[in-house]
């Protein structure tokens, strides 16, 4: 398909779109403009009717089945979580049936949000502990039944609905092209979409954005083939996939492996706290990974317009201590020790006094008797200034303290703490 031929394609998407929502705001905001002395915009895609971006594409390949009488009249997806929400708004609005199915272990959050979008027109089937247990399920249930299956990323019209999102910052934008769009990267619908929409020699510079546990597009383009990840952290669970969509990698492979930023978990948590409490905006991880990037982006967009598509602000805040958590340790203000104390009166006491002023007990926990005359002892220590803890384990050196910096040991951080 030719790039005029997409575009066209595109806006007739989006127009149709538009008995849905109206366009997603894109907001000049002022606190990270002049943080990084540059024109930043968000396209607010956590403010669709579901909070995210996945609706577009979704409806787009429903509305097409729709229009050329492919449809059974059922559809189905396998999905935890935004595309799921998208999928049930969508056969809501068509008044179509549609079955989605989920993991046993999706959090009840999620599927209440997915009924409460989806109500009568939407089943949810809990099947399995993981995704592919979903999708295999999903597969056999289009098979038997005719139901055509909305995929989450790979496929022309999901593309094609995802892209949309850059007509809309093309209207808001009055036509000026920006100089950067930086967009973040799950399946890459949405990135291999803004790619072909904005493609030519007045295309703005791409910025992909992947969390450092799951970079899958940034594998793929160094290896020079897709890729799967063998493992990966699924903690920005927006964007954490094992292998990049075939058809959006066939745009994107042409991009080098630098045009894709890889987004620590930890800085993230910092990023979407920062978002929270200073400018009342709710991301949900993969939300805020285009913000993310700006501190590695600082000194190429001074004095520049830039996009960022903010991809969705469905946060269950039962998460936020974790994110708290991850982002406290990013910064090195809460560390985690495993210490040795000897069984003695006095000796808890003489620990404590090793402390410095700024220095907070968090966690405190005894955890066996190794020996009569030792115990051991699980502790968070929180402190103001990363520099303290020098001083603390030259204090720890100084008095025989024996201990373990279990901080970044994942494994038993995730046992223990």
């Amino acid at each position: 398909m030719s790039d005029n031929e997409f575009s066209r394609r595109v806006a007739v998407a989006e127009e149709a779109l538009r008995a849905l929502f109206p366009a997603t705001p894109l907001q000049l905001n002022e606190h990270l403009s002049a943080r990084y002395d540059a024109r930043i915009f968000l396209k607010r895609e956590d403010l669709t009717p579901v909070r995210s971006y996945k609706i577009r594409g979704a409806f787009n390949f429903m509305r097409k089945r729709i229009a050329n009488g492919s449809a059974t009249g059922r559809f189905c997806c396998a999905s935890a979580g935004n595309h799921a929400q998208g999928f049930a708004f969508a056969c809501r609005h068509f008044g179509l049936e549609g079955r989605v199915y989920m993991p046993v272990t999706t959090p009840q959050q999620k599927i209440d949000k997915t009924r409460a979008f989806g109500g009568d027109a939407v089943e949810i089937e809990l099947i399995g502990d993981f995704f592919d247990d979903c999708y295999a399920a999903a597969k056999t249930y289009s098979a038997e039944t005719g139901a055509a299956m909305v995929p989450p990323f790979d496929h022309e019209d999901i593309v094609e609905g995802q892209a949309t999102v850059g007509q809309e910052i093309a209207a808001q934008l009055d036509g000026e092209r920006p100089d950067m769009l930086v967009l973040p990267v799950g399946g890459g619908g949405l990135a291999s979409g803004l790619a072909r929409y904005y493609a030519g020699e007045s295309s703005p510079a791409f910025r992909f954005v992947e969390p450092l546990g799951a970079p899958s597009l940034r594998t793929s383009l160094t290896k020079g083939e897709r890729t799967r990840l063998p493992q990966l952290d699924g903690f920005v669970d927006g964007a954490a996939v094992a292998e990049i969509g075939a058809l959006p990698y066939e745009t994107l492979s042409r991009f080098s492996p630098d045009n894709v930023l890889l987004s620590p978990e930890g800085r993230l948590c910092q990023t979407m706290l920062e978002m929270l409490n200073l400018e009342g905006i709710v991301l949900e991880p993969a939300g805020a990974l285009a913000i993310d990037a700006l501190r590695d982006l600082k000194d190429e967009i001074r004095g520049k317009t830039v996009v960022l598509v903010v991809s969705g602000g469905n946060f269950d805040f039962e998460r936020l201590p974790d994110v708290k958590e991850r982002a406290l340790r990013f910064e090195g203000l809460k560390k985690y020790f495993i210490l040795r104390l000897a069984q003695r009166p006095g000796a808890l006491k003489d620990f404590l006094d090793y402390l410095g002023p700024d220095d907070d007990i968090a966690r405190f926990e005894y955890l066996k008797k190794s020996a009569r005359d030792f115990a051991s002892i699980l502790i968070g220590i929180e402190t103001k200034d990363p520099a303290n803890f020098e001083g603390l384990l030259a204090r720890f050196a100084e008095n025989g303290v024996s201990y373990q910096d279990i901080t970044d040991n994942n494994i038993l951080a995730d046992l223990l703490i």
